[in-house]
């Protein structure tokens, strides 16, 4: 694979890249240089996790990238996620492994590492310590909404640790790109700038885009207009509201459903997750997205790119209710791997349920 072609699969589909000519100079002089997500673990793998995420990690191991899929479970244990219990937060990584083995996040260029691994390190304490250090408390406050917080009332003095810990992972996986989505941005803009004062390499920084939840931002959004950040990260797609989220092993039957009930303005694309997930999932799968119609409405209709698909829904030429049937169709094929591990091994989704 050429240069060209890598920079091409590693940047598709993102929403911000920082800066594409550091990520041309890491793979024209790294043999195998090394790349990361990580999640909070807790509740069950959804499109924006599982898919944006997933297809990303494997666009970026296919480009010659040691991949690493970070399980955080400490930094879960001090946001608070599932009663910061680690024993449960445990089984929900082992969960999130499967999910992201299932549809396919794995081979020699993959690997799994979870936080514990470490903060077990003495080394790794030092390193959170020096970035505390080398940051005032206001650029610290300033990056809380990573944790899905904002720097405001009552709060643990642990959530200071999440910014400086999320900033030595990077220093200590010796990473030279960082991977996550946008609402990851401040955590990623800390390691940078901190490793200019303490000599640490600095990352380079792709972010993927956020998923809007199937509920859309409740409210009609001018078309014109452009979400800010604080508004995307509020109406991302989340595992907390279960029926405005589409889970990696849902059935096709509740698939549909959710599909059916998901907000779809007509000709608009701001804040539609239905046209969302035609951009950011179908056709960075697949270069034809096929609409089948009846005849009286003006028959079936195949998309070869996503500027195709947007100028023919804009002019209200695509029904909404026949792009919801479609597109619950494609995501049911794609999805169809990850819905028969879990066939097989339904009582891991529902331990997670339970936790």
């Amino acid at each position: 694979m050429s240069i060209d072609e890598k920079m091409k699969l590693i940047t598709k589909n993102a929403e911000e890249i920082i800066l594409e000519s550091e990520i041309r100079k890491i793979i024209e002089e790294k043999k195998k240089p090394r790349t990361y997500i990580g999640f909070e673990l807790s509740g069950l793998v959804h499109l924006g996790t599982g898919v944006i995420c997933g297809n990303k990690l494997k666009d970026l191991a296919a480009a010659g990238f040691e991949t690493i899929v970070f399980l955080a479970d400490w930094h879960s244990w001090i946001n608070n996620k599932l009663g910061a219990d680690m024993d449960k937060i445990s089984i929900a990584g082992e969960y999130f492994q499967k999910a992201f083995e299932s549809i396919g996040v794995k081979g020699p260029n993959i690997q799994y590492l979870w936080a514990s691994d470490l903060v077990e390190k003495s080394d790794y304490w030092a390193k959170v310590i020096r970035v505390a250090k080398a940051n005032t408390l206001s650029r610290i406050l300033r990056t809380m909404p990573i944790m899905g917080r904002k720097s405001e009332g009552e709060m643990e003095s642990a959530f200071l640790y999440y910014p400086a810990m999320q900033v030595a992972d990077i220093y200590d996986m010796e990473l030279d790109l960082a991977v996550g989505g946008m609402d990851q941005r401040k955590a990623h803009m800390l390691a940078r700038d901190t490793a200019e004062k303490l000599d640490y390499t600095k990352p380079a920084c792709l972010h993927t885009p956020l998923l809007t939840g199937l509920e859309g931002y409740g409210k009609k959004m001018d078309a014109e207009a452009v979400p800010d950040l604080s508004m995307q990260i509020d109406a991302k797609m989340s595992k907390s509201k279960p029926d405005t989220c589409i889970f990696v092993h849902d059935s096709e039957e509740e698939i549909l459903r959710k599909i059916k009930k998901a907000q779809c303005p007509p000709k608009q694309l701001v804040g539609n997750p239905i046209t969302e997930m035609v951009q950011y999932i179908v056709f960075d799968v697949y270069d034809n997205f096929k609409i089948e119609r009846d005849e009286k409405f003006g028959g079936d209709v195949d998309f070869h790119s996503f500027n195709e698909f947007k100028e023919s829904y804009s002019q209200g030429e695509i029904h909404p209710k026949d792009l919801k049937k479609n597109l619950a169709e494609v995501l049911s094929k794609m999805l169809k791997p990850s819905r028969d591990f879990f066939d097989k091994h339904q009582d891991l989704v529902e331990t997670v349920k339970q936790l």
